[in-house]
C-alpha cells in the first residue's frame, strides 16, 4: 500500500451535486424525526446507567479503539481520517431494527440513537476535531493541506441534522394524525433517494473506486467487528443483561455513514481514502448488523423477550 498514492486519490463531485446531496441527507433526517416522540426519551430517567454505558461505548470507547486500530495497522493518513470520521458520526437507524430482530432491548436502542442524533450537531464536530489530533503522522504520510473549520462543520451539521429533526418532531407533536399518514412513505422515499443519489454519484468514479476498494475491504470488516464486539463486552463488564448488551453493541457498530459521506464531500474535497472507508462502512455495517442480529435471534428462545419488560 503506497500511502502517498492513497492520500492523493480524489473522488470528483461538483458543487451542485454537493448541494443536492446535502438536501437529500436533510430530508432523510426529517423522515427519521417523524418517527421520534418526546416519549422516546423518558427511559433516560428510568435507566440512566444504561444510557450512560451506551453513550460511553459509542462516543468514547469506539473512537479510542479506532485510534489504537490505526496505530496498529499503520494506515495512510486519508484512510485514518475516514475511520475516525465514521467513529465520530451518530448511530444509524438500522441499529433499531437490528436490535428488534436480535430480541435485544429495542427501547434502549431507540433512545440511544435518538439522543446521539439529536446532539450530533455538537458531538460530531467536537469529537472529530478531538480524536483527529491523535492520528499518527510520519514521513510517508503527512497531513493533508485541507483547512478545517470547527464552526463551519458545526453549522452544516446543525443545518443537516438538528433543524430537520426539530421540524419533524414538532410536526409529529402537533399534527400526529397527518404525520401518521405520511411518515412511512416519506421515510421509505427519503432513504431510497439518498442511497440512489450516493450510488449515482459514486458511479461516475466507479473505475477508480473499484481499483482501490480491496485496500479497505478487510480494514472496515475488522474495524466494524471490533466496534460490535467491544460494545457487547463493555456492556457485559458493567453487569448489563444480554438484551441491553445486544442493543449497545449494535449502537456502537452501526454508524451514520451517510453523514460521513456528506462531510467528506463538503470539507475534504472528495478525499479518496476517506470515501473508500466511509462508503464501504455504510454498506458493510448493514450486512454485519443483520447477520449478528439473526445469529442472536437464533440463539434466543422466543419466550425470552416477554419475561421482562423494560
Amino acid at each position: 500500500m503506497n500511502p502517498e498514492e492513497i492520500n492523493a486519490i480524489r473522488i470528483h463531485f461538483d458543487d451542485n451535486m454537493i448541494i443536492i446531496m446535502n438536501l437529500c441527507l436533510a430530508f432523510v433526517m426529517f423522515g427519521v424525526a417523524l418517527n421520534l416522540k418526546l416519549e422516546d426519551f423518558r427511559s433516560i430517567a428510568k435507566h440512566p446507567s444504561k444510557i450512560l454505558i451506551g453513550l460511553s461505548s459509542q462516543l468514547l470507547l469506539l473512537p479510542l479503539l479506532t485510534i489504537i486500530f490505526i496505530y496498529f495497522l499503520n494506515l495512510p493518513y486519508s484512510m485514518s481520517l475516514g475511520m475516525v470520521l465514521v467513529a465520530c458520526c451518530p448511530g444509524g437507524n438500522i441499529s433499531n431494527y437490528a436490535t428488534f430482530l436480535s430480541r435485544g432491548n429495542t427501547a434502549l436502542s431507540i433512545t440511544l440513537t435518538s439522543l446521539v442524533t439529536l446532539f450530533a450537531a455538537f458531538i460530531t464536530p467536537l469529537s472529530f476535531f478531538f480524536w483527529g489530533q491523535w492520528i499518527p503522522v510520519d514521513d510517508t504520510s503527512t497531513p493533508l493541506d485541507i483547512q478545517l473549520s470547527f464552526s463551519k462543520m458545526f453549522i452544516i451539521v446543525l443545518q443537516l441534522i438538528l433543524v430537520p429533526l426539530i421540524v419533524g418532531m414538532l410536526l409529529s407533536r402537533f399534527f400526529p394524525q397527518w404525520v401518521d399518514r405520511i411518515k412511512k412513505p416519506i421515510s421509505q422515499f427519503s432513504l431510497i433517494i439518498f442511497i440512489g443519489f450516493i450510488i449515482g454519484a459514486l458511479y461516475g468514479n466507479f473505475d477508480l473506486i473499484l481499483d482501490y476498494v480491496y485496500l479497505v475491504f478487510w480494514i472496515v470488516v475488522l474495524h466494524n467487528g471490533t466496534a460490535l464486539f467491544s460494545g457487547y463486552l463493555f456492556s457485559k463488564s458493567w453487569g448489563l443483561n444480554n438484551r441491553d448488551a445486544r442493543a449497545i453493541a449494535l449502537e456502537t457498530g452501526v454508524q451514520n455513514a451517510g453523514l460521513g459521506l456528506v462531510l467528506v464531500f463538503n470539507f475534504f474535497e472528495g478525499l479518496g481514502g476517506m470515501i473508500l472507508i466511509v462508503a464501504w462502512w455504510g454498506i458493510w455495517d448493514m450486512v454485519s448488523s443483520f447477520l449478528l442480529a439473526l445469529f442472536w435471534r437464533y440463539k434466543t428462545q422466543p419466550t425470552a423477550t416477554v419475561l421482562r419488560r423494560e
